[in-house]
């Protein structure tokens, strides 16, 4: 099978991959306020973050109006059930001329797994600035994530390597560290890795392209996040060693994006202690700009 034709079913199978994501956090209204979302089951029995995050996001919007998002502030109370849907309970906070403030709790089995405050603003004007972009390769430069894993799986295992790294995800997914490389292996504090969803930003009557954008960055905001705080490690610490998850997740949207772009996701860490890991991230455009902040502290508990 010739390289083109390999890159076209991979196209295809990425492109399938996006559209099972979207109709999935296409929630079901059940009653004012409350709305039901099945579950990816790429991702084993436990339920991904990033799309419990997502799918509270697209919750609260269902519930507003002629605003969007601009910061959301999270905590991932209990591991969900990939077998079982989930409820997402909105409540109207406050209802400002400017901002709007709704609070969502995510409920498996008559108990709370994950509740999120988040705020949304009107369009308006002000001071602009953003961090320049740091200088790395740009994504035409790089080669694909799952290529180079699927490349590296015919040999030995890497046991630095995480197991996700050979699953379909919805984003594609370029590190500016090529997996395997001996810069990838080194103890390191940042991992910046270009990202771009794999199908068409959807719209339609109630939720617009930039609503979907928003939702699928959460979603995509919560990806190989947490292991950053191993990376200072890696030379004495395996995957295997840690039971790692999230525990808290802030997100802010500063510009308007494009998720079928691609975006720079800068991810770094600051601190490690007491079995929890600091990580950051900054998202830029392809022109740089500066579009959106995450931090999120995750458990990084060695095992027993």
């Amino acid at each position: 099978m010739s390289d083109a034709h390999k890159q076209s079913e991979q196209a295809a199978r990425g492109k399938d991959r996006a559209q099972r994501l979207l109709r999935v956090l296409d929630l079901k209204p059940i009653e004012e306020n409350l709305f039901l979302g099945q579950n990816e089951v790429e991702n084993g029995s436990r339920i991904f973050g990033g799309q419990v995050l997502s799918q509270a996001t697209l919750a609260a919007y269902r519930t507003v109006a002629e605003v969007h998002l601009h910061s959301l502030h999270a905590y991932f109370l209990r591991p969900g059930d990939s077998s079982k849907p989930v409820l997402y309970e909105v409540e109207r906070i406050r209802d400002g001329r400017s901002f709007t403030t709704r609070r969502v709790v995510a409920i498996q089995n008559g108990r709370a797994i994950f509740n999120m405050d988040v705020s949304f603003q009107i369009d308006e004007l002000g001071f602009d600035h953003g961090r320049p972009m740091p200088n790395v390769p740009m994504p035409d430069e790089l080669r694909d994530d799952l290529t180079v894993a699927s490349e590296l799986s015919e040999g030995p295992r890497d046991p630095r390597m995480s197991p996700m790294a050979k699953i379909e995800r919805p984003f594609e997914m370029r590190s500016v560290f090529q997996l395997g490389s001996t810069e990838w292996g080194g103890d390191r504090f940042w991992n910046p890795t270009w990202i771009r969803f794999r199908g068409e930003v959807p719209a339609d009557d109630s939720l617009s392209q930039q609503v979907w954008s928003r939702a699928l960055l959460a979603y995509a905001s919560d990806m190989g996040f947490v292991s950053t705080a191993t990376l200072p490690h890696q030379s004495t610490t395996t995957r295997s060693d840690l039971q790692m998850a999230s525990l808290d997740h802030s997100l802010w949207i500063h510009r308007p994006l494009e998720l079928d772009q691609w975006l720079l996701f800068h991810k770094h860490t600051s601190t490690a202690q007491a079995s929890r890991g600091l990580v950051h991230a900054d998202f830029y455009n392809q022109k740089g700009k500066f579009v959106a902040s995450v931090t999120q502290e995750g458990l990084l508990r060695p095992n027993p």
